[in-house]
């Protein structure tokens, strides 16, 4: 079903933000297209169009760009590394394009913003190391999930920056967890047994990351057995492990580092090598 209004009025402008408060909340993600500049055939500057990922609107701009403007928009909720925002250049035919180079002077630009929940950073097992990852992890900005079968290492009081933690049996918990597309998994337990249980548990859930700790022999003799046992081979194929970026880490400070860098470096689309060796590079500018 698609709401409609003559530009974005004062209802449909309420619908939307209540909409983008929602998905920001942890309900279903949004894509919403303002109008920046119009172009000819002249638009209404700041008019606003909601995209769910059902293809359903909220708003409207102008009957002829509605429909790639909601091309461009479902296709944000799939685009990984994922991009928040984003210009789409819109001609009054309908022509569109991502690319600046592709556009025309008379186009009209609209801002592509996709809202969702903050990530969630799922940390299964609760010693040092995953203490140092749920840590660093609130630092950067994922909501942190804990789980461990002991209730001595799960615990709010250790994980005090975490949102959730839970003290129980690893296999029935992670089935309890809503894992999606905006859910990274770290395998840090106290044993391999315990961290191929849980593999079993997310490995086809769909998680966008998935990290196991462990030498390459170990790890990889744990994922031969799972394929062997029914798992998908495409999924175990996606699992990291060895688990984190080669940063010579030795300390459960350092490991955590190495762990999320890889993440961060998989949600974002980096390269992983160092800035001063790219040609052309471009640094991030420092905040005093």
């Amino acid at each position: 079903m698609t709401e409609s209004w003559a530009g974005t009025g004062g209802s449909a402008l309420g619908a939307i933000m209540a909409e983008v408060e929602q998905a920001l909340g942890g309900g279903a993600a949004v894509v919403v297209a303002t109008v920046v500049h119009a172009g000819a055939p002249e638009l209404q500057v700041g008019g606003k169009l909601l995209v769910r990922r059902d293809g359903s609107t909220v708003g409207a701009i102008d009957h002829a760009i509605d429909g790639p403007v909601q091309e461009a928009a479902l296709a944000a909720f799939d685009a990984f590394p994922r991009v928040l925002a984003q210009t789409l250049y819109v001609g009054g035919n309908g022509r569109s394009t991502l690319r600046r180079s592709q556009a025309r002077k008379d186009d009209a630009q609209l801002l592509l913003e996709l809202y969702m929940a903050p990530s969630k950073l799922i940390i299964v097992g609760g010693g040092h190391v995953g203490l140092a990852i749920a840590r660093l992890g609130e630092l950067i900005g994922f909501t942190v999930a804990v789980l461990d079968d002991r209730e001595e290492f799960a615990n709010s009081e250790r994980f005090t920056m975490a949102h959730e933690v839970v003290s129980g049996e690893i296999g029935s918990s992670l089935d309890a967890m809503r894992i999606d597309d905006n859910c990274y998994v770290v395998l840090v337990s106290r044993g391999h047994m315990q961290d191929a249980l849980a593999l079993r548990h997310v490995a086809e859930r769909g998680a966008v990351y998935v990290g196991m700790i462990g030498s390459r022999r170990r790890t990889a003799t744990v994922l031969e057995q799972m394929a062997a046992d029914g798992v998908s081979r495409e999924a175990l194929a996606r699992v990291h492990t060895p688990v984190g970026l080669d940063i010579g880490a030795e300390t459960p400070e350092e490991i955590a580092l190495a762990i999320l860098a890889e993440i961060v470096l998989v949600r974002n689309g980096g390269s992983g090598r160092q800035l001063s060796k790219l040609p052309n590079r471009r640094l991030a500018e420092r905040g005093d």
